[in-house]
């Protein structure tokens, strides 16, 4: 593979094949692979981080059987549970993330969607984050109806959230309550209803390489907007509990990979990066990345947004 040609076929707008990605998964001088990436990334998204932030606002209480999760009831993880999140604490988590330059901020519910029942509890809190901050607001609330994602929209959101996870032929082993087609239909219902797509997946669960880059390539034919990648912190009372950690190369050759697969999108550094060294770290934020979620997670301790922004300093970017 000529590394350089394929870089500058991307650049005027040359689609990837899942043979050639393949091969970049597969390329002998990792550091020639991440620098190429980080002239896409330069090229078609520039040096700016785009960050958002995330409240827990419904915990645990999930019927879904997803084998990485510890929100799930069926899983004995000892995860806080509550139903729905406080306005206060909603707005005081706000009110912070904006005071440290986090553009966009997000609701995450457990459970498979969010009832008709329930969804207004939520509206009233996106209306009252609308009125009093000027966070870009974001959702994900499971695989709920256009008709919710229609009211979603007016009442404030811009983006949601439904993570693939996996590609579709190995979704099947990790959950069996859903399917990557009900994703899928989620997306594209939030699309036709006017809002902007956030969908990645979490990599490290027995996954092979050509799954995560089939993964890729689905979010690619959806045509999303962002794609977090997360890495599977193994929970303790989940069934991936004992699932072997993903070396940090190929955390990094996969960042790289979804580069050249997704050169215009944004890239999310999202859960699980925490384990990372910052030499690891580094060179993803040098290698492709161009967004991160940060702060506080779901279930886990995110890193410092104070000890993220210097890094992207370190790293050449800009937030």
């Amino acid at each position: 593979m000529n590394l350089s040609e394929l870089t500058d076929k991307v650049l005027a707008g040359y689609d990837v094949t899942r043979e050639e990605a393949l091969e970049l998964a597969d390329y002998e001088d990792i550091d020639a692979l991440c620098d190429a990436a980080d002239a896409i990334r330069e090229a078609l998204v520039g040096r700016k981080v785009d960050s958002c932030s995330i409240v827990n606002a419904r915990s645990g209480l999930c019927g879904e059987d997803c084998r990485w999760c510890a929100q799930a009831t069926r899983h004995h993880t000892g995860c806080k549970t509550y139903n729905t999140i406080e306005l206060s604490e909603v707005m005081k988590a706000a009110r912070e993330n904006e005071k440290a330059g986090i553009q966009r901020f997000s609701l995450v519910t457990s459970g498979k969607r969010v009832n008709d029942h329930d969804m207004p509890a939520f509206l009233s809190i996106y209306k009252h984050l609308a009125r009093e901050t000027n966070l870009y607001l974001c959702a994900s609330m499971g695989l709920i109806s256009e008709e919710q994602l229609c009211s979603l929209r007016d009442a404030g959101v811009k983006r949601y959230h439904c993570n693939l996870e996996t590609s579709s032929s190995f979704f099947p082993r990790l959950c069996t309550t859903h399917t990557t087609e009900e994703k899928k239909e989620t997306i594209r219902a939030a699309k036709r209803a006017g809002l902007k797509v956030c969908s990645g997946g979490i990599i490290g669960m027995g996954e092979t390489m050509a799954d995560r880059i089939d993964l890729a390539l689905e979010l690619r034919e959806l045509d999303v907007d962002s794609v977090p990648i997360n890495i599977l912190n193994p929970i303790p009372g989940t069934p991936l509990e004992n699932q072997p950690l993903i070396s940090e190369e190929e955390v990094i050759r996969t960042v790289a990979v979804f580069r050249f697969l997704l050169p215009a999108k944004t890239l999310r550094f999202a859960g699980g990066r925490a384990r990372l060294s910052k030499e690891s770290t580094a060179r993803i934020l040098r290698g492709g990345m161009n967004g991160a979620l940060m702060g506080d997670m779901l279930t886990s301790i995110g890193n410092q947004v104070a000890e993220d922004k210097k890094l992207f300093a370190e790293c050449g970017l800009e937030h």
